[in-house]
């Protein structure tokens, strides 16, 4: 449940309660711009978030599964997987939707222009959530994936979408943990234990997910200043996210090597993911040289690298996934 996307507080002075709410709620007709579309339902789900994660969480099943892969328990555990962070990220909006009215890139979305109703998106966000927790419980058969299903889904909504989120530096932190959840579904499924495998397919999307959001935090710094969404560039500047940035990337290469060490994965992965690793190392500590338009341009470089550092990845683990003998 990665959390790559921009918030702002659509309230004009301190407060964020009800008043704000209800302005949201009775302008239902206001600011619409034609009926709802089939495209906007889809898109209140974050199809981007959701494929991202699916894709861990499959490598995270594969890793666990060893090739030896029952396609109907797979398919139930990726389909309730899918459903549990469909609906997180549609109560992500439901929670956000005061923030979203405000900023321009989002103000014409179909909860913030009014043309859903919150209490509808709230409902269709639950909804997909307890489907989702179902197939994990009765078509995957796994009451653990379930039961991390669920831990992942409240912390995402409640921990970081409605606490840290508004509140703190350490919320990237917070959904990270989150957003590391995927794999762990995946794995569990599987393994019905939480093992040291679950623990470093885990730390792997976690330590990931940092340094990601954060390259995308500096390139648009200002619309966060703008929001007062207190994320690290924000409010500790760029040089100290950047070291923060650089003590994730370096910790994601030994734990891409135990990955071999242990034999869960094989030597293709070591060899491509300590390459990745030492370029995305180089590439941060790069970044202390670049100011003004250069940082710009060198953030926007390491959230593409980024993307494509957990593409390849996801790939090869399970390409070179250890087979059961």
């Amino acid at each position: 449940m990665d959390n790559q996307v921009t918030y702002e507080n659509v309230s004009t002075g301190s407060s964020q309660g009800s008043a704000g709410t209800d302005a949201i709620d009775a302008s239902s007709t206001k600011g619409a711009h034609g009926p709802v579309t089939l495209k906007e339902y889809y898109q209140l789900v974050k199809p981007g978030i959701i494929y991202s994660n699916l894709m861990t969480a499959f490598a995270g099943y594969w890793v666990a599964a060893k090739w030896d892969v029952d396609w109907i328990h797979l398919i139930m555990t990726m389909l309730g997987t899918a459903l549990v962070m469909a609906g997180g990220t549609v109560l992500n909006n439901y929670l956000d939707r005061e923030m979203d009215a405000k900023m321009e890139r989002t103000q014409n979305r179909a909860l913030p222009s009014g043309r859903l109703t919150a209490n509808f998106v709230l409902w269709y966000g639950i909804i997909l959530g307890t489907i989702g927790l179902g197939v994990l419980y009765l078509g995957a058969q796994s009451p653990l994936a379930t039961l991390m299903g669920l831990i992942g889904l409240f912390f995402y909504v409640w921990i970081y979408t409605a606490w840290f989120k508004r509140t703190s530096v350490w919320s990237t932190f917070v959904g990270a943990i989150s957003g590391a959840v995927p794999p762990l579904i995946g794995y569990c499924a599987v393994s019905g234990t939480v093992d040291l495998g679950a623990i470093l397919v885990f730390l792997f999307l976690f330590l990931w997910q940092p340094p990601h959001f954060w390259a995308l935090g500096i390139r648009r710094m200002e619309e966060y200043r703008a929001a007062g969404f207190p994320l690290l560039p924000v409010v500790k500047g760029s040089f100290v996210t950047k070291i923060s940035m650089v003590r994730y990337v370096v910790l994601l290469v030994p734990l891409t090597v135990m990955l071999t060490a242990f034999g869960y994965v094989g030597y293709v992965f070591l060899i491509v993911s300590t390459i990745l690793g030492l370029t995305w190392v180089f590439m941060s500590v790069k970044g202390f040289k670049a100011t003004g338009e250069a940082e710009i341009v060198w953030a926007k470089r390491m959230f593409l690298f980024s993307l494509l550092y957990l593409t390849l990845l996801s790939i090869i683990m399970v390409l070179d996934t250890t087979a059961k003998f």
